[in-house]
């Protein structure tokens, strides 16, 4: 499969996660976001492994389990913590700041030093995304921003731990997907009963957006994503990251009345530019990789992520 392609399908998961804004606030009951993070985890998790058939084995049993805290376990409950404490969409803006967070990781953990492009192209990702997002808002709540932190470096080092630990041999991404979104999910569970009680009355509309939440969001989403992981390199994936808040804007001003000013209109265009150039890389040579045989990498062709000193992006 052509790189291209394998962009374009991995990129279909940040845009599925815009429109998790629109589902929430039109579908979902109010002020249930640790709920909601479980209905998004637990279920998708759980039909992955149903479809997978495979469970972990042995160190990746705890492998499994630090990627689902990291990815989904923490990285859900303080988004949703953020989004609520700060104004303005400032938690998306804190969020877009995740290519740089994945490129200064990815000089300790998969020997990829930075360069000035992508140093620059994240900063700009970082500087559209808030004009498309930020308003003008009052004191900010330093709770909210740790949160948002927090969260960004949580996804971060999952995104590149999931990388540089590659899957064992004969385990696709479907079943790695179900693996941390059930692990990710068994840890939320206990918080958002212990935080927000029963769960709440559930009507329709509900039960349909916990649904779309539940498969297209993520089960669909993260399968995507975790095999884009294994087939492009960490800095890729995580520059498609910016896609998410613009699709939220999208969605925003096509389905729920919400005007684009130029302003905006700017912001998306520059973002959307850094996540273009966030997928440019230099003429490979191969040195070595970090995934096992069987992954992505060798199994569509695609040549494998070179690592060490001697490549400079």
């Amino acid at each position: 499969m052509k790189r291209s392609t394998t962009v374009l399908l991995t990129a279909l998961a940040p845009v599925s996660w815009g429109t998790t804004y629109a589902v929430t606030t039109e579908f979902l009951p109010a002020d249930r976001p640790l709920f909601t993070g479980l209905m998004r985890a637990l279920p998708a998790g759980l039909l992955l492994l149903a479809l997978g058939r495979v469970l972990p084995r042995g160190v990746w049993w705890g492998k499994a389990a630090i990627l689902g805290a990291l990815n989904i376990g923490a990285f859900f409950p303080l988004l949703f913590l953020s989004a609520y404490r700060l104004p303005g969409g400032l938690a998306a803006v804190v969020g877009s700041i995740g290519p740089l967070f994945v490129v200064g990781l990815s000089a300790p953990l998969l020997g990829r030093r930075p360069t000035v492009r992508t140093v620059v192209a994240g900063i700009v990702a970082a500087f559209g995304v808030s004009l498309v997002v930020l308003k003008a808002a009052g004191a900010l709540d330093t709770l909210g921003v740790l949160a948002a932190l927090a969260s960004t470096a949580s996804m971060s080092t999952g995104t590149v731990l999931t990388k540089r630990w590659g899957r064992p041999a004969g385990v696709g991404p479907l079943a790695l997907a179900g693996w941390q979104l059930t692990a990710g999910g068994l840890l939320i569970a206990p918080l958002a009963f212990l935080v927000e009680g029963a769960p709440p009355a559930l009507d329709g509309r509900a039960v349909g957006g916990y649904l779309y939440l539940a498969l297209a969001n993520t089960a669909v989403s993260y399968w995507l994503w975790f095999r884009g992981i294994g087939r492009l390199t960490a800095t890729q994936v995580t520059f498609l990251g910016p896609l998410s808040p613009l699709t939220a804007a999208v969605v925003g001003w096509a389905a729920l009345g919400q005007a684009l000013t130029p302003v905006q209109l700017t912001g998306m265009a520059l973002a959307f530019g850094a996540t273009v150039a966030g997928q440019l890389r230099a003429g490979a040579r191969t040195v070595r990789t970090f995934g096992p045989v069987g992954s992505d990498a060798r199994e569509d062709g695609d040549r494998p992520e070179v690592t060490g000193p001697a490549l400079r992006r």
